[in-house]
């Protein structure tokens, strides 16, 4: 029986595009495909693997005047914001720039009776299971560095942008990629987890729910399949009594509500020293309540509709606890809010861990704000969480953020900047974020295998 994968737009909530989902037959026929493919793409020199990557990429950016509303439709984002290709191009440009030095061999010795090295191999084929909330960005964290290491990729994206794997293959086709090599697949979960369950990758690379994270290692279970998984996240941000304000609200504020707040490493819960407490507040108020909530195509839009109804009542909800509790809401309710996927972002203060909306993830236009005495104080707060992707420090000291930034459970450490990932950085979480890393020579380490070479000259 077919399943009919359908993206809903939150513009409006009709319907924006199907596409009929693989059979396991069919899919496993398109995965041995790649699987024969991948040995020529893997014996093509390294530059070449690199230029074709390259040719693909710059052939989507060529597309990104019909990409950017194409998002908005799908997920809300607005036009205003010019899409993803500038973090999309950096990522992949910077991973094919370190790629020779990455993969290179690792010389351990040479003398006249032996020669030993160790190789960087492709795993073979490489699964990419892409979010919904920066599709493109997401995605090539993974596809760029995976086939210029050699391996075929398989990717699949989420339903809620499902036209973007279709656009990037087709852009890497047209780029001189082979169809085998890079191929997007429309899949439904239980195909997937069939597929892994069934040892059809070699490795794969998972971005979404923790849920979805720990459906993907069931399914992988006993397989011995390579698995990396960037799941949910709680990111704190803390302002310290020397960090320069303006700055401050500007990049948290801006780090807590930017794509409605959807953004794996978005500012969810933010610490200000008590000496700059009520200054911040009322300068992040101000600022909050100048956005501009509507219609994701109309380029005065500020904040678009969340993606799907489903996430904004996750939102309102922890809200609304919040506020049984005790919280205080500081943004009245925009004329725009419809009660579904357009949502007023919210503020919360007089809020405690108790609170869901300082402990699970969001994921959605609201922060809580909570003041402390001090370092000891914003530390042990930071680390009460589940997850642990990045932390945003503000300071002068730069001194005082790496002590700090030692002491706290996460992936990466900000220091007055927030919401960014640097491809020469691993971007990597820990506790129940994930395991594993992309981008920077790390990533390359992931993506590929050590093969160890003992090669002894004479025998007498």
């Amino acid at each position: 029986m077919m399943t009919t994968l359908t993206c809903i737009s939150p513009i409006d909530g009709s319907v924006f595009a199907t596409r009929e989902a693989m059979t396991l037959d069919e899919a496993r026929a398109a995965v041995a495909e790649s699987r024969a493919a991948q040995a020529a793409w893997g014996a093509r020199p390294l530059q070449e693997r690199i230029d074709l990557v390259m040719a693909g990429v710059a052939a989507v950016g060529a597309m990104n005047d019909e990409i950017v509303p194409e998002l908005a439709h799908m997920m809300g984002r607005p036009v205003r914001y010019g899409g993803e290709f500038g973090g999309f191009n950096e990522r992949a440009s910077h991973m094919a720039a370190i790629a020779e030095d990455a993969l290179a061999d690792m010389e351990v010795g040479e003398n006249a009776t032996f020669r030993r090295y160790i190789r960087r191999v492709p795993h073979g084929v490489v699964f990419v299971v892409a979010p919904w909330n920066y599709p493109y960005m997401t995605a090539i964290n993974t596809v760029a560095p995976a086939l210029i290491a050699g391996n075929a990729v398989v990717l699949k994206h989420a339903t809620q942008t499902l036209l973007v794997g279709e656009r990037m293959a087709r852009a890497f086709h047209a780029a001189g990629v082979p169809e085998a090599v890079f191929r997007n697949v429309f899949l439904d979960h239980d195909t997937t987890s069939a597929l892994i369950a069934g040892g059809a990758f070699d490795f794969v690379n998972f971005t979404g729910s923790v849920g979805g994270g720990q459906a993907m290692e069931r399914a992988a279970a006993g397989t011995f399949t390579g698995l990396g998984l960037e799941l949910g996240g709680k990111d704190p941000g803390y302002v310290m009594e020397d960090a320069d304000l303006d700055a401050a609200v500007a990049t948290l504020i801006d780090g807590a509500m930017f794509n409605s707040g959807q953004c794996c490493c978005g500012i969810e819960r933010i610490y200000v020293h008590q000496s700059l407490f009520d200054a911040f507040l009322e300068k992040s108020v101000a600022l909050v309540r100048g956005y501009r909530l509507g219609n994701p195509l109309d380029p005065e839009t500020t904040l678009g509709p969340m993606a799907n109804a489903r996430f904004a009542a996750e939102v309102r909800a922890q809200v609304d606890e919040a506020l049984a509790m005790g919280a205080t809401a500081h943004i009245e309710t925009f004329p725009q809010d419809d009660g579904g996927c357009y949502l007023t972002p919210q503020i919360l203060t007089n809020v405690s861990h108790d609170m869901r909306v300082m402990r699970d993830e969001s994921f959605g236009p609201v922060v809580g704000i909570m003041p402390v005495s001090g370092d000891a104080e914003a530390i042990t707060l930071m680390n009460d969480s589940p997850f642990g992707l990045t932390a945003s420090l503000w300071t002068a000291d730069i001194d005082r953020a790496a002590r700090i930034g030692d002491a706290i459970e996460t992936g990466t450490v900000f220091m007055n900047r927030a919401d960014y990932l640097d491809p020469g950085l691993c971007w990597t979480g820990c506790k129940q974020t994930g395991r594993g890393g992309a981008l920077s020579v790390i990533g390359y380490h992931n993506l590929t295998r050590p093969k160890s070479y003992h090669l002894k000259k004479v025998t007498s």
